[in-house]
């Protein structure tokens, strides 16, 4: 006969598991002494041992009952309980695995923006390589110049590839068409009075 925490420790179980086993209906200890102490016979051992090994597989405590309350359960009967309990597993396999394939899949495309990422050039990269190769920022600005002039919308293309906010790439574009002469508006001509010498045309003045 074992007491509540001897035969908790040979079963690897806490004595407050114990004590709901036995709300349960359970496992009962056999005696209880005047003290109050549980103790345990070896058919109620038995009993527990049955418990625990079903527990492992996962069967259902309300199923466990039932098989321990038809006295010896028979092969038939922890057969059902079992196949039951695999279909179950089978299902929560299944499930497992399609979230595997998902999560995988999202890492795989994570993995292959941040490989874009590292391969993309950036606007700071971009320039530390035109300084590296010698280039003012006078001579970077004729580059993008000569770039707006030649293919505007490949530059703007160039530009968005860079990460550059649409507000800077504005003005760098209007920086390379005004150096080549592209953004200003016409200025009027100069008039030539009647003595020939050229002036600029003054403000006009308001008709009364």
């Amino acid at each position: 006969m074992l007491a509540i925490s001897a035969i908790a420790r040979k079963y690897g179980l806490s004595r407050s598991t114990l004590l709901y086993y036995d709300r349960l209906g359970l496992v009962r200890p056999t005696y209880r002494t005047a003290a109050g102490y549980r103790l345990y016979q070896e058919e109620e051992e038995r009993r527990l041992a049955l418990l625990c090994e079903y527990r492992r597989a996962g069967i259902a405590l309300r199923e466990i009952g039932v098989l321990l309350d038809r006295g010896a359960p028979t092969g038939s009967a922890v057969a059902s309980a079992l196949e039951k309990r695999i279909k179950v597993l089978n299902l929560e396999i299944a499930g497992l695995r399609s979230q595997q394939e998902i999560a995988l899949a999202l890492l795989r495309k994570l993995g292959r923006r941040k490989d874009r990422d590292a391969r993309s050039m950036t606007k700071e990269n971009w320039v530390a390589l035109l300084r590296t190769v010698g280039l003012t920022d006078s001579q970077m600005m004729e580059w993008h110049a000569a770039f707006e002039t030649q293919s505007p919308e490949a530059h703007q293309d160039f530009l968005e590839s860079l990460g550059i906010p649409a507000a800077e790439i504005r003005r760098i574009r209007q920086r390379s068409a005004k150096a080549v002469g592209g953004t200003p508006a016409p200025q009027p001509p100069p008039l030539t009075p009647a003595d020939g010498r050229p002036r600029t045309a003054g403000p006009r003045r308001k008709s009364a």
